[in-house]
């Protein structure tokens, strides 16, 4: 495995047939994993929360009933990442040879992949690459393209499988954790596009190969979306590489005050810690953690609170509004941050933020509000001396301007325009 930074820019790549996949990677035909291989390799799941491949295929591996699909999620509603369209755009067959090998693992007849409709581009090049190898009638499982609905929360994994359940695509309340999800009375596994990816690859080359890089903890490369200098930039590195290394290799022409990590329901970093790992164990001393790959760089004239401000907002109206803490909690705690970016009794604004936190943390129904309130006391504890300002009514000077998140705007169910 290469150890060098892969900048890959999809936009403009035609994507590998299935020929060309398989003179590049190998013959699909035969190819297999044994579980106690993915246990060797411990991957860990790419789309935030970090759990190991190998636990989530064990578990299901000892319920009583079958598991009858695959699910590949590649919804990306994360605003901030761009990566499984990349990955799509480059080489569909990975994700969909990564799908079949733990399909055959799980004994699942269906493999399910899910990208959402509003991604035109990504859901094309995959309903192309099913349709050759269905032509191809390979030995397997079904492969079929679903297209959800493209809102924040319906790339949470209960959402998603509710779905397809012939549900609506919002995050179902769980008790217990692990739990089996289920289309009909069928077992689901569900994992990340980028996951899958990587399965295709441990078996080909085996687990001592994938941990040739990255980190013993977290091992392997990571495919992060890097954004914040005026475009958007996927890069490929180790696990492990410094954040600053990163931000060079995407061509990020300034010392960032602070970044966003793991997306918008992430954590802000301080500049300072840039020298930190891409990688959980780094960033945990410093209360972050990598999630799926998204950083965020904030320049030295940017606003702190009036980006965590729209974010907040965002979130609050991308909620499912089931729960007291996502229906009435987000939106207050969406107000009282637009009161602390314009400086409007912003004191009172600041002790009703920090009090509703402690009093929403933990109370949804999904870990949505979980999620932004993170997202808040990251951006208080990493921007304390502009929060101090701002509560002051003196609030930054670009505070007003501040626009270096991208937030989607929805003028219909399934058009997104950005701002």
């Amino acid at each position: 495995m290469t150890t060098k930074f892969r900048v890959l820019d999809g936009a403009h790549d035609t994507p590998a047939d299935l020929a060309q996949h398989e003179a590049h990677f190998g013959p699909i035909r035969g190819l297999h994993l044994e579980p106690a291989e993915l246990k060797a390799s411990g991957l860990t799941g790419r789309g935030g929360a970090g759990v190991a491949t190998a636990l989530k295929v064990d578990f299901l591996r000892q319920q009583k009933r079958a598991v009858g699909y695959v699910v590949v999620n590649a919804m990306e509603g994360e605003p901030a990442a761009h990566k499984d369209r990349t990955l799509i755009s480059k080489n569909p067959h990975l994700i969909l040879d990564g799908a079949m090998v733990l399909a055959n693992m799980l004994g699942a007849d269906d493999v399910v992949v899910c990208v959402a409709r509003e991604h035109t581009s990504a859901v094309a090049t995959m309903k192309a690459a099913i349709a050759e190898r269905g032509r191809r009638r390979l030995q397997g499982p079904a492969f079929e393209l679903m297209t959800p609905p493209g809102r924040y929360v319906a790339g949470e994994e209960s959402a998603l499988v509710h779905w397809l359940d012939d549900g609506e695509a919002l995050p179902q309340y769980r008790s217990t954790r692990p739990s089996v999800l289920r289309i009909g009375r069928r077992g689901v596994l569900v994992d990340n596009a980028e996951t899958h990816a990587n399965v295709a690859l441990i078996a080909r080359h085996g687990s001592d190969w994938f941990r040739s890089v990255g980190t013993s903890r977290q091992p392997g490369t990571l495919i992060t979306t890097v954004s914040g200098h005026g475009r958007t930039t996927v890069v490929e590195v180790p696990y492990g590489t410094p954040i600053r290394d990163v931000l060079h290799a995407a061509s990020v022409p300034f010392d960032p005050v602070a970044v966003l990590l793991g997306g918008y329901g992430g954590t802000w970093l301080a500049g300072h810690h840039l020298d930190r790992g891409c990688d959980n164990e780094s960033l945990q001393g410093v209360g972050a953690n990598i999630g799926a790959g998204v950083i965020v760089a904030v320049a030295p004239q940017g606003c702190g609170v009036a980006e965590t401000a729209r974010i907040v907002e965002y979130m609050a109206r991308e909620s499912a509004r089931q729960c007291g803490p996502c229906a009435f909690g987000l939106p207050a705690l969406a107000a009282d941050l637009e009161l602390l970016r314009r400086g409007h009794d912003g004191a009172s604004a600041l002790a009703r933020l920090e009090e509703r936190c402690g009093t929403i943390e933990g109370r949804g129904a999904c870990r949505h509000p979980d999620g932004v309130i993170r997202l808040i006391r990251s951006a208080l504890r990493t921007f304390a001396d502009d929060v101090v300002r701002h509560a002051g009514g003196q609030p930054c000077p670009h505070a007003a301007t501040s626009a270096v998140v991208r937030i989607p705007h929805r003028s219909h169910p399934e058009t997104l325009e950005w701002a």
